[in-house]
Parts: C-alpha cells; sequence; structure tokens
C-alpha cells in the first residue's frame, strides 16, 4: 500500500499527507497535555492522576513523532523542506516534554494557588492552536502559514513576558523562601515551552517562506 501511494505521488506530484497528518497527531497529543495541565492547575484533576496521564499522552506524542521520521524516509514531496519539518517536529516534541515536565514538579512540588498559572497556560494553547492551523494550511492555503506562524510567535512571546511578572513577584519581599523557589521552577517550566512554540513558529514560517 506505501509502494502504491509513492507511485501515486510521483505521478501526481501530490504532497504526501503522512507526513501533515503525524505533524497534526502530534499537535493533537501536545494540546492534549496543556489541557490536562490546564484541569490540573484548576483541581478538576488530581496532581497524582495528571502525573500518570501525562505519561500516557507523552507516548502518543512519541508514537506521532516516530510517524513523521518514517514518513518522510519515504515522501517523495513534502510540504516544506524535511530539514523544517524536523525541526518543527522536535520543537513540538519540546513543548510537550516541558509540559511533561512542569506536571510531574507540580505533582513534586505541591504549590499551593496553582490557578495562577492560567494565563499563561492560555496562552500555551493559543499557540497549539495557531501551529496546528499552520500545518493545515501548508497544503490548503500556503499563504496564509506565515500569519498563523505570527499568531503562534505571539503566543509565545506573551507566555515570556507573563514569566518575566511572575519572576517579580516571586522575588520580591525580603525572604527567599523554599516555596518561592519551587513556585519559580513551575514558571520557567512555562516559560520554555513558550520559548519551544516560538521555535516551532520559526521553524514552520522559515520552511514556508523557502516554498
Amino acid at each position: 500500500m506505501k509502494r502504491l501511494r509513492w507511485i501515486r505521488d510521483l505521478i501526481s506530484g501530490r504532497m504526501d499527507a503522512g507526513v501533515t497528518e503525524a505533524l497534526l497527531g502530534q499537535l493533537e497529543a501536545t494540546k492534549e497535555g496543556a489541557w490536562l495541565a490546564m484541569a490540573m492547575i484548576g483541581g478538576e484533576v488530581g496532581r497524582t492522576g495528571a502525573h500518570e496521564r501525562m505519561r500516557s499522552i507523552e507516548h502518543l506524542g512519541d508514537e506521532e513523532r516516530a510517524r513523521l521520521v518514517d514518513e518522510l524516509q519515504s515522501a517523495l514531496v513534502t510540504p516544506i523542506d524535511r530539514e523544517d519539518l524536523f525541526r518543527l517536529s522536535r520543537s513540538i516534541d519540546d513543548v510537550l516534554d516541558s509540559l511533561r515536565d512542569f506536571v510531574r514538579e507540580s505533582h513534586l512540588y505541591r504549590v499551593p494557588e496553582q490557578i495562577r498559572f492560567t494565563p499563561m497556560l492560555d496562552q500555551v494553547i493559543v499557540g497549539i492552536d495557531a501551529l496546528e492551523q499552520a500545518v493545515r494550511d501548508l497544503a490548503a492555503s500556503p499563504s496564509a502559514v506565515e500569519v498563523d506562524a505570527l499568531e503562534a510567535k505571539k503566543a509565545g512571546g506573551a507566555i515570556r513576558r507573563m514569566y518575566q511578572y511572575e519572576i517579580s513577584r516571586i522575588f520580591s519581599g525580603d525572604e527567599l523562601t523554599p516555596e518561592k523557589m519551587k513556585e519559580r521552577e513551575l514558571v520557567r517550566r512555562l516559560e520554555i515551552v513558550g520559548m519551544a512554540i516560538g521555535e516551532a513558529a520559526d521553524a514552520i514560517a522559515d520552511g514556508a517562506m523557502k516554498r
């Protein structure tokens, strides 16, 4: 079946849909991880349960990334350069890995009042949604990819600005307590998520510019 698809794409010059589907699968797992983190800080899911569930989500993301690598090895026509697709996939993987670390450290540190991280996670979801739209537009509307990537980049920038305000708040006062240091680590995890979203946006925008 794969060989038949290969021959079909060779004749038609059509882009290999398997690459796009793998990226979308990776993004879907990443978004599920972000929503799980949101449910955890809102108290809808316990920290222990979120920690356990995140392992399954991370496994799904890894499977989709492996699928992408496999598709790239056999694809004849890709929506953007293979190098940029690999960069994009790696950055998406970094987003999910950092969300995993956020949930794991929340489970370990037991920081109270985590609801204050909601605005940062809101922007994480906005960024993932924008990346998802950018991937869909690679084949359907290439001219829209740069706009989508810019939206993702803006979300990543907003997360980093929120991180700076949170750090200022955490370090205010005379005493730097262990609880403040734990909170700082959690905020730092979300900043890393924002950075990875920005890197993913750059990868897909760079790829679109080369077309």
